[in-house]
């Protein structure tokens, strides 16, 4: 699908902008960025001057037409201890090695890293950037310049191309099965931001609840195992009655399904606990975890078919940002 109101990144200089300011043809002024034979030093030098002025830099993916080399794409990661990232970016490393590409990949999700400054290391050195980038889509395509940019998770804005997620389907989908099962004391676990402003997924969930006749409870902790379980716990000694439990990612819900046995409780029987991304290690907990499942494969491959028609002149100049949104399914185990 088509996002109507992302524009494509505004294009900075180019290398016929500095072709027509330095009074040279475009092939000279490929020799003089690349510092190849039959051109006068003096010639190069001015030109360099002028791309510099202008705030001309060549991809290395022009480069990389030049020269031989390989393309090479970032891959800009948050948190790779996290089993969601390594399983997609596991995906997005086999699609692209298939075409011949080299991957580098940043993992900035450790002391004060943010995504602006991964794609701001991996710059020097790829022809575009596949990344989780917490909302600075816009800094880093202009950071980038030419050169494409695909989000995933949030809005694609300036960025080159978004790969996005359908949460509001995601959360019907939770809420009619717990509904269904006669769950109506529900709340939803989301990871704490600054503020207190809810993500993408929270704010889906709160969007729906009461739809059905349930009573919402929302709540928030950091992003861990051992976070969910002190936050579910201090929950269920607040509101006993609390019947239904989805959390923001399956990682955090292994940690609600440990709270549960600290307070002697149980689920499903006691409490429904739902995650949401599908990881493995759902399979592996017990009981097994009910979750709201996207296949990463899918999701990589979505990101590397998109960059290639990116790169490839696919999507014409001018035209919208492309969006790719895609769905989760509900993959029902054993605990709801």
């Amino acid at each position: 699908m088509t996002s109507p109101s992302a524009p494509r990144p505004s294009k900075p200089a180019t290398i016929l902008d500095v072709a027509a300011a330095a009074g040279v043809s475009r092939q000279t002024v490929t020799r003089a960025m690349n510092s190849m034979p039959g051109i006068k030093p003096a010639t190069r030098e001015r030109i360099l001057g002028l791309a510099k002025d202008l705030g001309y830099t060549p991809s290395r993916f022009a480069k990389g037409l030049v020269q031989g080399a390989r393309t090479s794409v970032g891959l800009a990661i948050p948190d790779l201890t996290n089993p969601y990232f390594p399983a997609f970016a596991s995906s997005v490393v086999e699609l692209a090695t298939q075409r011949g590409w080299y991957v580098v990949m940043d993992d900035y999700g450790h002391g004060r890293g943010s995504g602006l400054e991964a794609v701001r290391n991996l710059s020097p050195h790829v022809d575009a950037v596949i990344g989780y980038l917490g909302g600075d889509a816009g800094p880093a395509q202009a950071l980038l310049g030419r050169r494409p940019l695909i989000v995933l998770d949030q809005p694609a804005g300036t960025a080159a191309g978004c790969i996005s997620f359908d949460y509001a389907h995601a959360a019907k989908l939770a809420l009619d099965h717990l509904a269904s099962a006669g769950r109506r004391h529900i709340a939803y676990l989301d990871v704490r931001q600054a503020g207190e402003v809810p993500t993408v997924r929270g704010a889906a969930f709160a969007g729906l609840f009461g739809s059905a006749g349930t009573e919402l409870t929302c709540f928030s902790a950091d992003e861990s195992a051992e976070c969910a379980r002190r936050a579910v716990r201090n929950l269920l000694a607040r509101n006993p009655q609390t019947d239904g439990i989805v959390v923001f990612n399956d990682l955090m819900a292994a940690g609600a399904l440990k709270a549960l046995t600290d307070m002697g409780r149980s689920a499903p029987a006691d409490c429904a606990v739902i995650g949401m991304d599908g990881i493995p290690l759902g399979e592996l907990l017990t009981p097994e975890l009910t979750t709201l499942a996207l296949d990463l494969r899918d999701v990589g491959r979505a990101a590397v078919d998109l960059l290639e028609q990116l790169m490839g002149g696919i999507v014409p100049d001018g035209a919208p940002a492309p969006e790719l949104v895609l769905r989760h399914r509900l993959v029902l185990r054993q605990s709801a």
